[in-house]
């Protein structure tokens, strides 16, 4: 007999099922209107019937009128129907596998849709370049992750432009400190837009000098702390005296020294990658003309590291996780390993599967990087997972739901299974 919150929970996976079943079968009627009454007749009259472009280049025009039509159907205003309309030619016609994701039911629409509306832009090459690096595993990963891969199609097939947009963001940085509005607290906000590397800049000294502060005595908190030393650094304030400094503050920053004035920029070279690369802590693309302003300032030391070896194997006997066991977790997840979550690695734990206290090895099959949050949960909330392979797991729920996460994302299994037995805890 099933309980009944397992029993709500087949419930929404049920549902979750019928609805993308008729979503489906609605987008393949809509495709068919739309074949039905594709045009090459672009019009140049007022009045009349035309063809209109919805989606990119290569996907049909069709007729205004029966686009005005459909969206009566549907219940839709004619703009909304334009837009759906286009996101579904624009799967259907330059997405092929993304579109195959939808048929078969394990993509819904709506993240179909989000692609399709960030790609229409895009050359056929670009849209083509996308569909080849998301389509087969749009349904596990982010959006994050899809967002980055259509920013680096944009940087690769469209550099012109994808350069213009790198100046204007330039343009746009700024600073604001709102002093026409000032509370009856006296206080003001701050809100602006930085570079990159300025941003970890100021926030390392304001960090620091909290640090400081606290040392000093301060009861307030972190915030309030940092709010405190942005004034601090405005007035060219030195650290405060100390007669002893090996003491740590928040965020691990020793108290009684001043934050370094040199920014490190680590380069991890892996292979050529038509201009682009990644921001490591969010894989972010970045255009190489960024990397090479940040490598050429007064202030920066460049460290070019050596890619460490994901494939070998790295066993200690003992507890504690060495750094370089870490590192390579973190390199080969690069997210903690719960489904769908998409929190960096480099702020996680790192988790024995097997725990150390039943014999679990601290070695690179027996460890990855899990959030605080979803550390507790297997640790004191029943679930638990299985290494099927380096950065391939197998979760499983109190419920005997089973989900595979490796680095094309997550995949929740159909396949009914029993209640996992979590392994015993210490």
């Amino acid at each position: 007999m099933t309980s009944p919150a397992a029993d709500l929970l087949e419930v929404m996976r049920t549902t979750t099922r019928t609805a993308a079943a008729a979503e489906v079968q609605r987008l393949r009627a809509v495709i068919d209107w739309c074949v039905l009454h594709a045009t090459t007749d672009e019009g140049v009259a007022s009045f009349g019937d035309h063809g209109i472009p919805l989606a990119g280049d290569g996907a049909p025009w069709v007729s205004e009128f029966a686009v005005m039509e459909l969206g009566a159907a549907l219940g839709m205003s004619t703009d909304s129907a334009k837009r759906y309309v286009g996101a579904a030619l624009e799967v259907r016609y330059r997405l092929p596998r993304v579109w195959a994701r939808v048929e078969a039911m394990e993509l819904p629409f709506y993240k179909a849709r989000w692609i399709a509306e960030h790609t229409m832009a895009l050359p056929a090459a670009g849209a083509a370049y996308v569909d080849r690096m998301v389509g087969f595993v749009a349904h596990k990963v982010s959006f994050a992750e899809i967002e980055r891969q259509i920013a680096a199609a944009k940087a690769r097939f469209d550099p012109e432009a994808a350069e213009k947009a790198r100046r204007e963001a330039a343009d746009s940085r700024r600073l604001d400190v709102d002093k026409a509005h000032v509370s009856i607290n006296g206080t003001v906000e701050v809100s602006g837009t930085l570079d990159y590397v300025d941003g970890l800049a100021l926030d390392t000294a304001l960090s620091h000098r909290a640090a400081e502060l606290k040392a000093a005595g301060s009861e307030e908190s972190l915030d309030v702390r940092r709010s405190i030393a942005a004034g601090d650094l405005a007035r060219g304030y030195d650290s405060l005296p100390f007669e002893h400094a090996d003491g740590a503050g928040d965020d691990g920053f020793e108290t009684g020294l001043r934050p370094s004035s040199t920014t490190d920029v680590v380069v991890h070279v892996h292979e050529d990658l038509d201009g682009v690369g990644r921001l490591g802590n969010t894989r972010t693309p970045l255009l190489a003309e960024t990397i090479r302003e940040w490598c050429g300032r007064p202030d920066t030391r460049v460290i070019v590291k050596p890619v460490r070896d994901l494939a070998g194997h790295v066993h200690v006997a003992a507890y504690e996780i060495p750094d370089r066991l870490r590192e390579q977790d973190e390199l080969v997840d690069l997210t903690c390993v719960f489904p769908w979550c998409t929190r960096p690695a480099v702020r996680c734990d790192v988790d024995h599967a097997i725990p150390h206290a039943d014999g679990g090895p601290t070695c690179s099959c027996n460890t990855a990087p899990l959030c605080r949050g979803h550390h507790r949960l297997k640790t004191h909330g029943r679930w638990d997972y299985d290494v099927l392979d380096r950065g391939t797991y197998l979760w499983h729920s109190p419920f005997g739901h089973a989900y595979r996460r490796d680095h094309t994302g997550t995949q929740a299994i159909t396949t009914p299974t029993t209640a996992h037995e979590p392994h015993r805890r210490t």
